[in-house]
């Protein structure tokens, strides 16, 4: 029996390439979330899937390789760009995966302008970066609860732990 693999049809490099391919529609209710996503889990599953409810076309902005070893330190990615977004392009629940080089996603948030922008419940909406640029075209920010008490940096201590 073959396992059939996802298709890459909802990966992009950049904004660019996913604006050529989806032309705006104003009836489509555009979210969007951003984050690494290095070792992905239950609790990432979770956020993703109540994030992807609060709209019509949910994207995840994924940080490069580049990005994720400045922001996390020089041992991190633990998994490259590449698989982080097959892995998610493969969640139902997610309609696109956009790479950005840089440290925040506010110009990818700028391109997209998504009509809601969603990050964890461990930020306060005055911390959420692209927050005012969506607010000021009308749009929402909302946080959601963590259910699981997991995280990847627990789980790459446990690791080295072991």
């Amino acid at each position: 029996m073959t396992t059939k693999i996802p298709s890459k049809d909802k990966i992009y490099q950049d904004a660019l390439a996913y604006l050529e391919e989806h032309s705006s529609n104003a009836s489509v209710k555009k979210v969007f979330t951003n984050g690494c996503f290095d070792l992905l889990h239950a609790g990432h599953v979770d956020y993703l899937e109540k994030a992807a409810a609060q709209g019509d076309v949910f994207i995840v902005g994924l940080n490069s390789d580049a990005s994720v070893q400045r922001l996390k330190g020089p041992e991190r990615p633990i998994i490259s760009w590449s698989m982080r977004a097959r892995m998610l392009a493969a969640l139902s629940c997610v309609d696109a995966v956009i790479k950005f080089e840089e440290d925040t996603p506010l110009e990818l948030i700028k391109c997209i302008k998504p009509d809601v922008l969603i990050k964890g419940g461990d930020y306060k909406p005055s911390e959420i970066v692209g927050a005012d640029f969506v607010l000021n075209l009308g749009g929402k920010v909302n946080t959601i609860d963590f259910v699981y008490t997991i995280s990847t940096s627990q789980i790459i201590d446990k690791l080295k732990k072991s």
